[in-house]
């Protein structure tokens, strides 16, 4: 049967509208570095390809591996938890700070009370100078009296007074009862080069430097006070690699602890641990907390934040952390450029940060911190 001209001027008109609506500019970017912020980013994939018709893949591995790919121009953006600030980094790649989340310690304790620990007590277990669940410091940990602090909230995000000070709801007197057994602890690090690690161990120094007495490292065992190899602790202090290792492993040791994501404790079956802030109260890592507490810390030029650990802000999380991106202000690409300037402006958005964050345990930077790290991606180019 013919075909009218009439409906084959149709079917062109539609095929040609079709190739129309895909945009020419379209493109499929490549990303790769800390496992820390994978899971946000993942979830954040198919919503920026709806708004943006860009796509892109991110392996996960670590930091260290996101600052050397930078470093060789693997890729077209790199994660890393912790600032690049080594000789090897390209004078045009900068710092966008656009996923912020707590690090939690989590456990395998059998009781379901809610473990609660303080940075000398988190230094000693990991520097393995505590290695009894039923150790006093432990015991005096969650035998006490506390605060529970509830910040106001509007729209999942914290609510601030005209100084930026996030404004507190509800102060909750509590106290808390918690017999622990009389078994050891098993430690389970990050074995790789990690920015969490690296944040992990500046948190132990800075909030108990008198037990933590090495400075930060992003390779556990380089931080670690004392030697890890003594005989003591063969076989009770392991590492394994990734936030996803070091969790799996922990799910599958009774009495073990480790840190990561606070997303990995259900997958594992893990139990996530209160931490006392220097304000004297109880703290569960969420996105709330976290947000109090980075909200006390300072962020400078370059878009590197410093943390306040020994802030009075009553409900922070003080083991909260950012996690840059790393990205070029001298693409030889410009529409890759614009892709990766497009990418880093919806992880830093709502649509991403809170809508498909919040249920992750990740939270949204806001605020003048938002503003700062706005200023970076206007220099992506």
């Amino acid at each position: 049967m013919k075909v009218s001209m009439l409906a084959k001027s149709a079917a062109v008109a539609l095929v040609f509208g079709l190739v129309a609506s895909t945009p020419a500019h379209a493109v499929d970017l490549q990303g790769s570095g800390a496992s820390f912020p994978a899971l946000i980013i993942e979830a954040c994939k198919a919503p920026f390809a709806t708004a943006s018709s860009h796509s892109f893949t991110y392996a996960s591995s670590g930091s260290g591996t996101g600052r050397s790919n930078s470093d060789k121009s693997i890729g077209d953006f790199w994660f890393s938890d912790a600032a690049h600030t080594a000789a090897t980094k390209r004078s045009s790649v900068i710092h966008v700070p656009v996923v912020a989340a707590p690090i939690a310690i989590l456990h395998n304790l059998p009781s379901r009370k809610t473990l609660t620990l303080s940075a000398n007590t988190i230094a000693g277990i990991f520097a393995g100078t505590i290695t009894r669940w039923d150790d006093p410091a432990i015991v005096k940990d969650n035998n006490r009296a506390f605060n529970k602090v509830t910040y106001k909230t509007k729209n999942g995000e914290i609510v601030k007074d005209s100084n930026g000070k996030p404004i507190v709801s509800k102060t909750t007197p509590s106290t808390t009862v918690y017999n622990l057994p009389n078994k050891p602890i098993k430690v389970i690090y990050r074995s790789d080069s990690s920015g969490t690690t690296e944040n992990f161990t500046n948190y132990l120094n800075k909030s108990a430097p008198s037990v933590w007495t090495k400075v930060k490292a992003s390779v556990f065992t380089s931080s670690f006070p004392g030697n890890i190899n003594a005989p003591e602790n063969l076989g009770r202090i392991v590492g394994a690699s990734s936030s996803t290792g070091v969790s799996q492993l922990a799910g599958k040791t009774p009495y073990s602890i480790t840190f990561a994501e606070v997303n990995y404790a259900a997958a594992n079956r893990l139990k996530v641990a209160d931490v006392l802030n220097p304000a004297g109260s109880a703290v569960t890592p969420g996105s709330v907390t976290t947000s109090a507490f980075l909200s006390q810390g300072a962020m400078d030029a370059n878009g590197i934040m410093t943390f306040d650990y020994a802030t009075k802000e009553p409900g922070a999380y003080t083991l909260g952390i950012v996690s840059y991106m790393l990205v070029d202000t001298s693409y030889p690409d410009k529409t890759r450029a614009a892709a990766v300037k497009a990418l880093a402006t919806y992880l830093l958005s709502p649509a991403c940060a809170k809508d498909k964050g919040s249920d992750l345990g990740f939270s949204v930077i806001d605020g003048e911190f938002k503003k700062k790290a706005e200023s970076q991606i206007a220099k992506i180019g």
